[in-house]
Parts: structure tokens; sequence; C-alpha cells
């Protein structure tokens, strides 16, 4: 990264001896704590000041104080120039929101060392904010973009949603016909059809008591029009920084069409299609299936 060091300090030698110093960084200088704070103003890409505490017309202090009243400088980097005398002067100045101080007479090895130690940890900042930035573009893209319903449920009791945080991408709200405004109101269990609820209760408390990490089923949803969609739902629990004990996070799949395909198949295998009434093949299974329950699970033999 570019590093650019602004030199506060009303004395000409020691701003020339800090300048030649660090002459291996773009460095400016200001002769008192008004210039100081003009230069900060026109440039905003400033990462270290350097900055003397006894100056004429606006103190060390006293900049300190305006660079901490405005949010315009939340990355830069404040090191106080003092005296070996000033230790009481250094106290104060960190407590305004300075980092670190440099005394009198300058060692060049001790300044050198100070400012490169403070530029590694501007560069490991700058680092972290661009991954954390990458993640969330990441995560963003995955969450707009992926072909399946997403929606995160995040609650201090599984049982009360009135303090839940729920989020979901629009292909969870196509799927299901409604907004995630009705799942944040009613839960969203409650829009499970009622023959499938049972399973998914069932397979939710083993969830919730950590029996398992993730279940995966096939369900149906009721829409708002009463028709019925169904999902491949696969829920799994989420471990959050936020402290919230119950956060999940539920993934749909649309197979409204191959689950029709599938009972429309198994209808025509059961049943004669010009009567509608049950073939000979499904009441050849079905009494097979009721002479092995009652011979005690041994099939009949072959003839």
């Amino acid at each position: 990264m570019s590093v650019k060091i602004l030199v506060a300090d009303d004395s000409a030698l020691d701003r020339l001896i800090i300048t030649n110093m660090l002459s291996c960084y773009t460095v400016i200088t200001a002769c008192d704590g008004v210039e100081a704070m003009r230069i900060l103003d026109e440039n905003s890409d400033v990462n270290i000041l350097i900055l003397d505490i006894k100056m004429p017309n606006m103190d060390g202090f006293e900049v300190l104080e305006a660079i901490k009243a405005n949010n315009r400088y939340p990355r830069l980097r404040t090191l106080l120039l003092t005296n070996y005398d000033e230790q009481d002067d250094e106290i104060k100045g960190l407590k305004l929101g300075a980092v670190d101080y440099i005394r009198k007479p300058i060692q060049m090895d001790t300044l050198i060392a100070r400012v490169n130690v403070h530029v590694e940890l501007l560069q490991i900042q700058e680092t972290l904010e661009q991954r954390l930035n990458d993640q969330e573009l990441t995560f963003d893209m995955i969450f707009r973009q992926a072909p399946v319903g997403i929606l995160i449920i995040r609650s201090s009791d599984p049982g009360n949603f009135e303090d839940a945080v729920v989020i979901a991408n629009q292909v969870f709200e196509q799927i299901t016909g409604r907004p995630k405004e009705d799942f944040l109101k009613r839960g969203w269990m409650s829009f499970i059809h009622p023959d499938d609820l049972p399973k998914s209760i069932v397979n939710y408390k083993k969830l919730l008591a950590g029996e398992t990490e993730y279940y995966s089923m096939e369900e149906r949803y009721i829409k708002p029009d009463r028709s019925v969609v169904w999902v491949n739902a696969t829920v799994a629990a989420l471990q959050t920084s936020g402290g919230r004990k119950y956060s999940h996070i539920c993934i749909l799949k649309d197979v409204t069409e191959r689950k029709n395909y599938e009972i429309s198949l198994e209808y025509n295998n059961e049943h004669d299609l010009l009567t509608g009434l049950y073939n000979r093949s499904y009441l050849e299974r079905l009494l097979e299936t009721d002479f092995v329950s009652r011979a005690g699970g041994k099939k009949p033999l072959s003839s």
C-alpha cells in the first residue's frame, strides 16, 4: 500500500530531520496545528500523523480533539512527539486518540522502527477489511443468484418469533409464494402441509437438541392461494457470533414437477387406465405385503 505521512512540528529542523529519516515514504509537513488540519482536510489519503504537542496557534492536544470530533479520519494513526519529561502529556495524548509516541531528541532507529510498525498495522487492517468486503460480496452474490430458495432465521427462542431476524432470498419467496414477513409473523412451519408437519417437527426437535447437524426431507408448502408446492428442504444449524442459540438456514428446491410425475406414474402402475380401479399388479403386491406381514416377514415361495 502507498503510505503518506504528515509531520506537524513548529521546528523546521525537526521537520527536515524526520523527512530525511522517512525518505522511503511520501512525507508532507506542517508548521503548526492549523496548517496540519488544513492539510488533512485536503489530503484524505494521509495514513500517519507525526504530531508535536507544543505548537503555536493550535497545539497537538487541540489537533487530537479536532480529529476525534470528526469522522473523516477513521484510519489515521497519530504518533506524538514529546520530550522525556512530558509523560503526563503522553498519557493525555493517548487518551485523546494517539496510538504511540516518539521522544525528542529523535533517534533515527526508534523513529523508523515505530513508523514501520504502524505501517504494517495499517497494511494488516487493509487486508482484513478487503477480506471482509470480499466475504460480504461473495455471500451477497450467492444469496441473490443461487437457483435455490434460502431462508435464514435467528431467534433466541424457537417457539417465539417476536425477536427473530429473518432474511430470505427472492427464489425462496417465489417458491413458497410468500414474503419473508409471513415467516417472521408465523414461523416457517406454519405453512407446511399438515400431512408432512409431524415428520418435520420431529426432525426439527432433533436439530434443536443437537442430535443432528442438519436434516433433509421432501415436504409440501401451502401457498396463499391454497395451492401446494413440493420442495426438497434442507435445514441446518448455524453457528453465529451474535450469541443467538437458535440460528438456522433452510434451503428449498422446487421439486413439484418431479413429484407430480412420480405420483402420476405410481397411479398409472396401480390403476386400470379405463376404469380407474386398482389393477391386478397392485392387488398382487397388496396380497404379498399382507402375507409377509402375517408370516412374520417371510416372503411366499415363487411358483
